[in-house]
């Protein structure tokens, strides 16, 4: 019982460490949201990533870049609609 909770509390604490790991209220969009935006925001990071992107798709690293931060607007389209309560 006691290990339980142990990592039930190591779980929350990370929760309420980094943004991207989530929390038990989070929805399935919110989560995804998360992740496509930490890829972009990595492959933004890794100049050799965004080199090997633009020759793949033979566009200009600008360019790659640029659609890059467009899709960080809304990676996962636009939000669900909510129940109504």
């Amino acid at each position: 019982m006691g290990d339980r909770y142990n990592i039930h509390s190591q779980l929350e604490h990370l929760q309420s460490k980094y943004i991207g790991t989530g929390h038990s209220e989070i929805t399935k969009y919110e989560w995804l949201l998360n992740q496509h935006r930490d890829s972009y925001a990595s492959y933004l990071g890794h100049h050799d990533l965004l080199n090997y992107f633009a020759i793949c798709e033979n566009e200009a690293k600008a360019r790659v870049r640029f659609n890059l931060m467009e899709k960080m607007l809304q990676p996962c389209g636009p939000p669900p609609d909510k129940p109504e309560d």
